[in-house]
């Protein structure tokens, strides 16, 4: 019980350490430039699709269709962060304003809170990160759905994502490698990093180093995919304390094991926006892998809020202009930037209202005392002194016992408490 009790402490300790990062991070999102800098409206362009498959993750399946399509139309995925909403997603980002510029589709996949709390997609449980099952298998729905309903060209479907929306994309790369020409991970962490929420959060807050064979072996065990793999744009700021922005790095890396590039300290350096991409191409110079790791920045996506023709987006909590547009740049890297571009409207932002902001995530007290008589109490009062539901007891309702509490319970509450898991 001691070890149940020891680990509970330090599952505790790490949604302390999450809670507070993701506060700062959101109390830090608006930059002085973006203060003056207009936003976009209300984007009123998301339509609901509910009737796209089995969807067993139970997620919501949100469509931007752009006011006049090329043909044949991309399409990209766009997974938000914890404590965001599809629409929040979609106006902060700048995907749906890109979309009506060169004519593509966008889907945004949304959490439910009945599933998550805090709305975070579930990127570590293998129930949800595995080909075929749970909120994977929903996103690869929403694909199949999409490229069905609107005419997309399987060629070009691309996935993109913010911190557990940008683990959520590694997921999508590896899982479904034959579906996705190419990823954009941002603030996210490798596939295969976690399978439970403890290590979830060590994977953030702390380094890790797995070999580049192990990261890569995580990848071609995911499908039975044999390559091509989708290429990848990786980016991060060095000031993210929520997302350690050495993932970044095992991102690289991960990938490059994959791509089969040897040499991963040749990397070719160019200056863009004032950042440095660093840049892996294969042996006919086409780009594999492209890393932007952004000096200063903290959690969230880079934007340009004010850069005449890259400007799109909007300025918020994990909305950062630092002077670059991320959506801009992932969008020339897969390409969707060829071609004819159309009139700019000046409605592309949001479909529905904007749901009320979740950004701040919440600060849960630490338990006043864990030095109670019983080992279930101990538990059950701990989980209550944080505002959380308390873990069920192994022989909750038998006449005579004690309410020893299961560690399956404890996981279970703590993924709640984390806003990582399930209710």
């Amino acid at each position: 019980m001691a070890n149940i009790r020891k680990s509970m402490i330090d599952v505790q300790a790490l949604l302390h350490q999450f809670d507070d990062q993701l506060s700062r991070a959101s109390s830090k999102s608006s930059s002085p430039v973006a203060s003056s800098a207009p936003l976009q409206p209300r984007a009123k362009s998301l339509r609901e699709q509910t009737a796209f498959g089995s969807n067993p993750g139970n997620l919501r399946m949100m469509v931007h269709a752009p006011k006049q399509a090329s043909e044949p139309p991309a399409l990209v995925v766009a997974l938000h962060g914890c404590g965001q909403s599809a629409a929040e997603y979609a106006r902060g980002s700048g995907w749906s304003t890109l979309a009506d510029r060169y004519g593509f589709y966008v889907v945004y996949p949304e959490q439910q809170p009945s599933n998550n709390p805090n709305t975070c997609f579930t990127w570590f449980l293998p129930g949800d990160t595995a080909r075929g099952q749970g909120e994977a298998s929903s996103i690869h729905e929403m694909v199949e759905h999409a490229v069905a309903k609107f005419g997309v060209d399987r060629k070009k479907v691309f996935v993109t994502g913010l911190s557990a929306g940008g683990a959520m994309t590694s997921v999508m790369l590896a899982t479904y490698p034959e579906v996705f020409s190419a990823g954009a991970i941002i603030a996210g962490l490798p596939y295969g990093s976690a399978e439970n929420v403890q290590q979830a959060f060590e994977a953030m807050f702390t380094e890790q180093s797995p070999s580049e064979r192990v990261l890569g072996d995580r990848v071609r065990q995911a499908s039975r995919h044999s390559g091509p793999w989708p290429r990848v744009s990786v980016w991060h700021g060095t000031a993210d304390m929520t997302v350690k922005w050495s993932n970044a790095e095992l991102v690289v890396r991960q990938w490059a094991d994959v791509h089969g590039l040897a040499d991963i300290e040749s990397a070719r350096e160019d200056l863009l926006d004032g950042h440095t991409r660093r840049v892996w191409n294969d042996a006919s110079g086409n780009t594999l892998i492209e890393a932007f790791i952004i000096a200063g920045m903290a959690h969230g996506v880079p934007i340009a809020a004010s850069m005449g023709a890259q400007r799109c987006g909007a300025p918020g909590p994990f909305f950062l202009d630092v002077g670059i547009s991320s959506t801009h740049r992932i969008a020339s890297m897969w390409g969707l930037d060829k071609g004819v571009a159309f009139e700019d409207t000046a409605d592309a932002t949001d479909v529905t209202e904007l749901h009320g902001s979740q950004a701040n995530a919440t600060d849960a007290a630490t338990p006043a005392s864990i030095w109670l008589h019983d080992h279930g109490q101990v538990i059950a009062a701990a989980f209550k002194a944080a505002g959380l539901p308390a873990p069920g007891s192994a022989d909750a309702g038998q006449p005579g016992t004690t309410g020893k509490v299961s560690p399956a319970s404890i996981i279970e509450a703590a993924l709640k408490a984390a806003g990582l898991g399930k209710k």
